[in-house]
């Protein structure tokens, strides 16, 4: 069984950068994603990156992206956050003092599920994080970790796996085939 390749060409990588990228404060600072070179290295194809042209990337800041990411359909990073510290309207602190911004640091080979959220506060997804689908992340993870939940929190780990393990694990859990579910109602892909 094969499977169609899931990065991004350099023309798409481009056009979804372009979509999900957003400068809701450019008047406060104008950020850009800045990309490894390592993105553009792996032989056989032009980037290797997944990012979906629905993300909503926030580019007050800069968002720096490793290798080998995935940013999910209306997954959201921030970059910037407003002052909630007086009890004066938010819009007249934002007016006269602007908005909080900084930088967010993507490492290598993170996967930011569809929906989740990734707040101003958390500057750094080290490399092999997980945030899980509809996740608010709050706050730095450590390097491989797996974060669920609102507010997100760690519920488990990336562990090294053999390719031999791997496929034998994969093999015990069920995937969905059309054939298969075709061919247990008695119908085929024509029908």
């Amino acid at each position: 069984m094969g499977f169609e390749r899931a990065t991004l060409t350099t023309d798409e990588l481009a056009l979804a950068m372009e979509q999900a990228g957003r400068r809701p404060h450019k008047n406060v600072h104008k950020g850009q994603f800045v990309l490894s070179p390592e993105v553009f290295t792996s032989p056989g194809r032009e980037t290797n990156l997944c990012l979906s042209r629905f993300a909503f990337c926030d580019l007050t800041g800069n968002i720096h992206l490793g290798p080998w990411c995935m940013l999910g359909a209306r997954c959201r990073v921030y970059t910037h956050d407003h002052a909630h510290l007086s009890r004066r309207p938010l819009l007249t602190v934002q007016e006269e003092h602007g908005v909080l911004w900084q930088d967010k640091y993507i490492g290598a080979d993170v996967w930011i599920h569809d929906g989740a959220m990734v707040l101003y506060q958390a500057t750094e997804i080290p490399n092999g994080v997980v945030v899980a689908a509809g996740a608010v992340l709050t706050k730095n993870p450590g390097p491989y970790e797996i974060w669920a939940g609102v507010p997100a929190k760690k519920i488990g780990e990336r562990r090294p796996m053999a390719p031999d393990d791997l496929a034998r694990n994969l093999e015990k859990r069920k995937r969905f085939v059309l054939a298969d579910y075709l061919a247990a109602r008695g119908e085929t892909p024509a029908d």
